[in-house]
């Protein structure tokens, strides 16, 4: 796609998100949106998996997101070698003082080439 003016070209293959997922982080976990995502697991306070629907291609892909709430943050957090593939991840809410948690609304996005 051209910008405004002829000034730039951007791949819109490139700049869209690959995978999402928005899902409730408590009690039972349970999606509520998602795109490119077939699984969601429950691996204790405030961890979590994903699976992916199609794989990407490598490991080279940004996982970024939020969650809801005053004193919450979102990280990526890998625990050992086998947490991120081309299929699936896994990642772990953590406040500010280090501690995980469960919270009720958890947005992830993931950016990279599908294989």
């Amino acid at each position: 796609v051209t910008g405004e003016g002829n000034s730039t070209t951007t791949n819109l293959q490139q700049g869209l998100a690959k995978h999402f997922c928005v899902f409730d982080g408590t009690g039972t976990v349970a999606v509520d949106e998602s795109f490119n995502n077939s699984g969601l697991t429950d691996n204790g306070t405030g961890q979590y998996a994903v699976t992916f629907t199609n794989a990407f291609t490598n490991l080279h892909f940004a996982l970024t997101g939020a969650t809801v709430g005053n004193d919450e943050a979102f990280t990526y957090i890998a625990t050992d070698a086998a947490v991120k593939t081309a299929s699936g991840t896994r990642f772990r809410g953590v406040q500010h003082d280090g501690s995980e948690f469960d919270t009720d609304v958890v947005d992830i996005v993931s950016h990279g080439d599908l294989a």
